[in-house]
């Protein structure tokens, strides 16, 4: 990595098949979906652990079997007030099993059921179990993983401190306007070139630019804002979801989060007067109405949740980190209900994409949180992002794989694609 930084500060210009802007798993998932031909560049704008993939608590979505398909749309399409665009739910759902698999065969852990078979968990607005997950930290759990694999991929570099600023163009054959790769601040302050056949903007959501959010601060809706300068098609910007329960506290920062999950095993919300006032299983944005009636009417700051019907098993299995993250500001769930308030936690709309996550820039691709596709609709159901994110960058990948081997033949697009997702350890690539 040291070598590879040194050679950029020295030409100030990248050459490369892919740049991918952002390390979240649909940054990562997409080079990793990319064959061994295609030179890949990702930038991370801090660290490479300071994204949001890593703080995902719950799960992520999978259709169990093929009786639930039906009702999993339904559920998606209820949480997203019937704004959904159905290709796109179509299409994540049918590949949902396809990337759960994959996910376990590059090494991420779920949690197992006696007989090894995968265990679901429920999260409001679920018609049933249908959530795999790993402890409270599933987010933290797959991006981790990913990034290890990425990191081994001898044809993908990863430049950490590099902050895009602004998107290349230029033009094809055909004389139409193209993306030609994007400009980027270095580690030095200094200004980078990265020249690329295809651009992914992976660049996560807009939570930094709010005063409260679950969010790390430096997400703050770059991708829209350079694509949106050159010409692309941005939508729906003022679908914003307030997540009904992160931990209040006095505090400023980023709000932590208690999982949507924790409703779903039996955590109830109560107001100061220990009185239930909603059914907690109802999509985000009804909760989170009815937490800020409560709060109002009452004048109070927050409100309560409390633990008192989750089986002790349950807390302390699954959601040891959140028990001990509430420990710390003073709060033991096992013994007592938590002070909570809904702060902006996702963003539904975004840079406009198609089945492909094509942007209307020609070459420009966007996944996960900064892209529309339409999977959330209006609202997004839980635990449905890292599966959103995971199955679009592929599809990304796929298409940028078509369009730059269009002269191949079949048989040798179905190599490459091959080649591309065989984990490093089945090509013998050195740890």
């Amino acid at each position: 990595m040291e070598a590879a930084e040194k050679r950029v500060d020295q030409n100030r210009v990248i050459n490369c098949d892919v740049v991918i802007v952002g390390c979240g798993v649909a940054g990562l998932y997409a080079a990793l979906n990319l064959p061994p031909a295609l030179r890949v560049v990702l930038l991370s704008k801090q660290d490479v652990a300071t994204c949001d993939s890593m703080l995902a608590q719950g799960g992520i979505c999978v259709l169990p079997d093929a009786s639930d398909y039906d009702a999993f749309f339904e559920d998606t399409l209820r949480a997203g007030h019937y704004e959904n665009r159905l290709e796109s739910v179509d299409l994540m759902i049918r590949a949902s099993r396809s990337i759960i698999e994959d996910l376990a065969r590059r090494g991420v852990r779920f949690a197992r059921r006696a007989d090894g078979g995968l265990d679901y968990t429920r999260e409001g607005a679920h018609s049933r179990p249908r959530i795999v997950y790993h402890e409270d930290v599933t987010g933290e759990e797959i991006t981790t993983h990913l990034l290890a694999c990425a990191r081994a991929l001898p044809h993908a570099t990863i430049l950490e401190h590099a902050c895009m600023t602004d998107l290349l163009e230029g033009f094809d054959e055909r004389g139409r306007r193209v993306c030609r790769g994007v400009a980027a601040t270095a580690p030095d302050g200094s200004t980078l070139n990265l020249v690329a056949g295809a651009t992914l903007l992976a660049t996560g959501g807009i939570g930094g630019l709010y005063e409260y959010s679950t969010n790390y601060p430096c997400l703050t809706g770059d991708g829209c804002r350079v694509a949106a300068a050159h010409g692309a098609l941005l939508e729906h910007m003022d679908y914003v979801q307030i997540h009904p329960t992160t931990l209040w506290t006095a505090q400023s920062g980023r709000a932590f989060l208690i999982s949507e999950s924790a409703r779903g095993e039996g955590a109830v919300l109560l107001n100061d007067a220990g009185e239930r006032f909603c059914d907690e299983l109802q999509p985000r944005d009804v909760v989170s109405a009815a937490i800020r009636a409560q709060m109002e009417r009452t004048g109070a700051a927050h409100v309560w949740l409390s633990f008192e019907h989750v089986p002790r098993d349950v807390v302390t299995g699954h959601f040891t980190h959140i028990r001990a993250r509430c420990l710390e500001e003073g709060y033991d769930i096992l013994a007592e209900p938590i002070p909570v308030v809904p702060a902006q936690h996702y963003f539904m709309g975004g840079v406009h994409v198609n089945a492909d996550s094509e942007t209307t820039l020609p070459h420009l691709f966007a996944a996960g949180e900064t892209c529309c596709n339409g999977v959330h609709g209006k609202n997004r159901l839980a635990s449905n992002s890292l599966l959103e994110s995971l199955v679009f960058a592929q599809r990304a990948a796929d298409k940028i794989m078509r369009d730059r081997f269009a002269a191949d033949t079949a048989a040798q697009l179905a190599q490459a694609a091959r080649a591309a997702t065989m984990t490093s350890y089945e090509r013998g690539d050195a740890r």
